[in-house]
């Protein structure tokens, strides 16, 4: 009986071995971003303003005339982008309900400070791009 419990032992400490050098092989072998330039999901690219924890972010943002700005919703319920403010729209934009991970673009052409807010949540929910 002894015979047959040396080998189960054996096999056994064999077989933790290779689960033990599997694990170690596949933990350093996995990959990851390390591109510390690379955006994240949550961080804005360039001339992209996120909808994210009821705010836009960044709140304000500098273009030059003919950049398009896209509003991306990161939240997981609907937002407006929508020119002027609370109580004041122009009319120059109003992207309409924007549901979560839609977006919204538009170019501005000429130069000033631009305003904008979402319909839904005017009170903590304001923007400005200002075109220069």
């Amino acid at each position: 009986m002894k015979t047959s419990d040396n080998i189960k032992r054996k096999f056994f400490i064999s077989s933790l071995a290779v689960i033990v050098v599997l694990g170690v092989f596949y933990g350093c072998s996995k990959s990851s971003n390390s591109n510390p330039t690379a955006p994240s999901s949550n961080s804005p690219g360039a001339n992209q303003v996120l909808m994210q924890n009821s705010s836009f972010v960044p709140s304000s943002i500098t273009v030059s005339p003919g950049t398009k700005v896209t509003w991306i919703n990161k939240d997981s319920y609907a937002h407006t982008v929508t020119s002027g403010t609370p109580g004041n729209p122009t009319g120059l934009f109003d992207s309409g309900n924007i549901n979560s991970g839609g977006t919204f673009s538009y170019t501005f052409d000429s130069t000033g400070t631009f305003q904008y807010y979402c319909k839904i949540h005017p009170d903590i929910m304001q923007g400005t791009v200002t075109v220069k």
